[in-house]
């Protein structure tokens, strides 16, 4: 996978992973794509350690499903360490 579909793969995991998130996530877009990035980074290597599955192409369900999994649990661990809760107001 080429480095800008590794970017566009972690901003859309970014996104989805925001959607699928309780509460309000109020974080910009760059920082929507670095977490997604990292996600999708942690998300790979939990793939490989865990189920000893990789990311793939673009279009593979599994890399997306891995991308927006990893970056579920950053955006939990960035919350936990801006002690945002994630409260509607």
């Amino acid at each position: 996978m080429s480095f800008l579909a590794f970017l566009l793969l972690g901003l859309l995991a970014g996104v989805i992973a925001k959607a699928l998130l309780p509460g309000r996530q109020s974080t910009g877009w760059l920082i929507t794509l670095v977490l997604g990035v990292l996600g999708a980074v942690l998300g790979g290597w939990l793939g490989s350690v865990l189920f000893g599955r990789t990311l793939g192409t673009f279009f593979d369900i599994q890399t997306w499903l891995l991308a927006i999994g990893g970056a579920i649990i950053v955006f939990l661990i960035y919350g936990a360490a801006t002690g945002r809760r994630g409260r509607r107001r």
